[in-house]
């Protein structure tokens, strides 16, 4: 038995079984370590998908602008995104040190790919239709991107942020290999304690949270593009 098992032994059959499934452990748990894993992962996901669209948009709209900026950027952010996390996080590392911020630098590179092509998608599919008449009633290029070309680009925008969401959430876990904090210590540390309930608690907590996320993402899209909505129903 190990050290963590026998301490817990008077918290419930079920830890000094080393059972996968143990609701005392997240009883005993879910303050001290649970509850502030779950807020670290959050805010880990939260902050890097807000720095990875504000970096996407201007990308997205100069490789609209600029067609030889176009396979650039895709290529490089693509580039990027076949680096597996393990060896990402380690290069940036020398740069940024142990700590959150590495993980971050990590998640907005990969969240790129996604973004960027989601936004260029959504742009690229506006009707020209559309475009032409809004300039016939003396709209200027400006106004032209955000009050007609990038609403009518959310449903496609929103579909990559979803997925980018998703896997942000995922990849947040690889960062405990450079001390950021979030459920994947919890689950590191189960593993290397080999405590059943604690590896299973923060696996199934990663997969609630990616759902509940992509949730929210979901009906915020919905909520702010009506119009969409109608003509799919």
């Amino acid at each position: 038995m190990t050290p963590v098992l026998a301490a817990a032994g008077s918290s419930g059959s079920c830890l000094t079984q080393n059972a996968w499934i143990c609701p005392a452990y997240v009883e005993t748990r879910w303050g001290p370590v649970l509850k502030d894993a779950l807020l670290q992962h959050i805010g880990i996901t939260v902050v890097s998908l807000l720095l990875g669209v504000l970096i996407a948009l201007p990308l997205a709209l100069l490789a609209r602008r600029f067609d030889r900026l176009r396979p650039v950027t895709l290529g490089v952010a693509t580039a990027i995104y076949t680096v597996p996390s393990l060896a990402l996080f380690s290069l940036l590392l020398p740069l940024l040190g142990l700590g959150p911020a590495t993980t971050v630098t990590g998640l907005v590179l990969y969240s790129l790919t996604i973004l960027v092509r989601g936004l260029l998608s959504g742009l690229d599919a506006v009707d020209p239709e559309v475009v032409d008449a809004a300039r016939g009633m003396g709209l200027g290029p400006t106004r032209l991107l955000w009050a007609v070309e990038l609403p009518l680009a959310l449903p496609a925008a929103f579909a990559g942020l979803r997925v980018a969401a998703v896997s942000t959430v995922a990849l947040t876990t690889i960062g405990t290999i450079v001390s950021a904090g979030g459920l994947g210590d919890v689950l590191v540390r189960g593993l290397r304690a080999n405590f059943n309930a604690e590896v299973l608690t923060a696996a199934v907590m990663c997969v609630v949270l990616a759902l509940v996320v992509d949730a929210l993402l979901l009906l915020v899209q919905r909520s702010i593009t009506p119009w969409a909505r109608r003509r799919t129903a």
